[in-house]
């Protein structure tokens, strides 16, 4: 496989949910990037919005496991990773796998568990696999997080912490849907719901292939400066009290290749740096407290950053 069969997997996929989800083409787009990338998803917006139905058709259309875990103030870090259960038959215990071991994960509100759970779920994350009773299991391959949160409602929440945070690969805003877009969803669902013909269209054998051949995709080292160049600026800027860390600019490197890829070349452009700045990067910004008082977002502040740094104008961006 080469680009050009990554750019046909994910027209495939993204036409495959598309069937049920009306609108959200750049939010599907993310969420591509982000499993080719083998990162993680924080879906910030309203209740109502399609989140849910989102993650099912992705999981559908891919043809993987999936588990939704709603998030409660009372939920243990063993309702997530499972736990050991005696077996009298056997004399042994035996491992019961929790929702986490499933390729697809809608981890629903999770800024209303505790922070003990949310650890759990964040290191299944991180190290992809779960740890119960010393034993250690490797999770399913594609393992894709959609982690949700709302950002009105904050009474019984415990927000996330920057560290935390920081291990998402992209957060992603739905949005209300447009006039038309609205009236399409009303008539989509006015006899059935779709979803139920949702059929497989990829594998996961594909998905391990396409990241495979996105790491391969090729940028430019003055495209590496500017990347470089945004997550340094944002050290120094006033209005922002933590800056982008190494892994935020990592992120922002392979997001790059990711998209790269689907859009079927084997380079980059700054045009894919530059339209990933700010989902890759904005929530991991700390703003400073007088940016906070006078309103301003992480993402209005890294816009007007990234429109201060001079993008490149290299006419080739392919290798040699």
């Amino acid at each position: 496989m080469d680009s050009s069969g990554v750019q046909k997997t994910a027209q495939a996929v993204r036409e495959n949910v598309g069937r049920v989800i009306v609108g959200k083409g750049e939010a599907i787009n993310l969420l591509l990037v982000a499993l080719f990338c083998q990162g993680h998803v924080l879906l910030e917006d309203v209740p109502g919005i399609g989140k849910t139905t989102l993650a099912k058709t992705l999981a559908r259309s891919l043809g993987c496991t999936f588990q939704r875990i709603q998030f409660t103030p009372d939920l243990l870090p063993s309702d997530i990773t499972g736990v050991s259960i005696f077996n009298q038959k056997t004399d042994a215990f035996e491992y019961r796998p929790g929702p986490i071991v499933a390729q697809i994960i809608l981890a629903d509100e999770i800024n209303r568990a505790g922070p003990r759970t949310q650890s759990a779920l964040l290191e299944a994350m991180q190290e992809r696999q779960v740890t119960v009773d010393g034993v250690t299991r490797p999770l399913p391959h594609p393992f894709l997080v959609l982690a949700t949160q709302n950002p009105i409602e904050l009474e019984g929440t415990f927000p996330l912490p920057e560290a935390q945070v920081d291990r998402f690969l992209i957060r992603v805003g739905l949005g209300y849907p447009d006039y038309e877009e609205e009236r399409q969803i009303l008539h989509r669902f006015r006899a059935d719901d779709p979803l139920a013909r949702v059929e497989p269209v990829a594998t996961a054998a594909e998905i391990a292939a396409v990241s495979e051949i996105c790491r391969q995709v090729y940028l430019h080292q003055v495209l590496e400066d500017y990347l470089l160049d945004i997550a340094r600026a944002s050290r120094s800027d006033g209005a922002i009290t933590l800056g982008i860390s190494p892994r935020g600019s990592l992120a922002l490197y392979h997001t790059s290749q990711a998209l790269a890829a689907l859009d079927g070349r084997d380079y980059v452009i700054p045009d894919d740096v530059k339209r990933l700045a700010i989902p890759v990067l904005a929530h991991r910004l700390v703003l400073s407290p007088e940016a906070r008082l006078r309103g301003r977002s992480a993402q209005e502040v890294l816009g007007k950053l990234i429109e201060q740094i001079p993008v490149p104008v290299e006419e080739v961006w392919t290798e040699g």
